[in-house]
């Protein structure tokens, strides 16, 4: 037995659409499906393909504020379209955090519902090296 990888993330949503277009318009996730008055799982949903990656949108009451997250690979060049984006659709971006050189720029925001996602230049590889000096 071997974990090939992960398979979805799923978040909970008030607002499937306004959520739908944050995924698509902020972020550049391609929607492939959409439950309409269909209900396979717990509720409504829609399912996005971001950079191969699965997300999942479900319909629900949204979760407490933590520094739990998500974080995106980007590159630093894309970083201020991003964050024009984010500001356009409205969703809350957090002040950066204190950085040490060497280990990436973060863009973190709030969507709607209180899920935390981070924008991020670095690799693990260059974070360790960082760390490690």
């Amino acid at each position: 037995m071997t974990i090939r990888g992960i398979s979805h993330l799923t978040f909970i949503v008030r607002d499937l659409d306004r959520s739908a277009r944050l995924l698509s318009e902020g972020l550049g996730a391609d929607e492939v499906y959409d439950s309409g008055d269909k209900r396979f799982s717990l509720s409504g949903e829609k399912f996005f393909v971001l950079s191969g990656v699965w997300l999942a949108l479900m319909e629900g009451e949204p979760v407490e504020r933590s520094y739990r997250h998500v974080a995106f690979a980007i590159d630093d060049a894309d970083l201020p379209r991003y964050t024009a984006q984010l500001q356009t659709l409205g969703v809350e971006i957090k002040p950066p955090r204190p950085r040490v050189d060497g280990e990436g720029q973060s863009l973190y925001f709030y969507d709607y519902d209180n899920n935390l996602f981070e924008l991020h230049t670095g690799t693990l590889a260059q974070r360790l090296a960082r760390y490690t000096r």
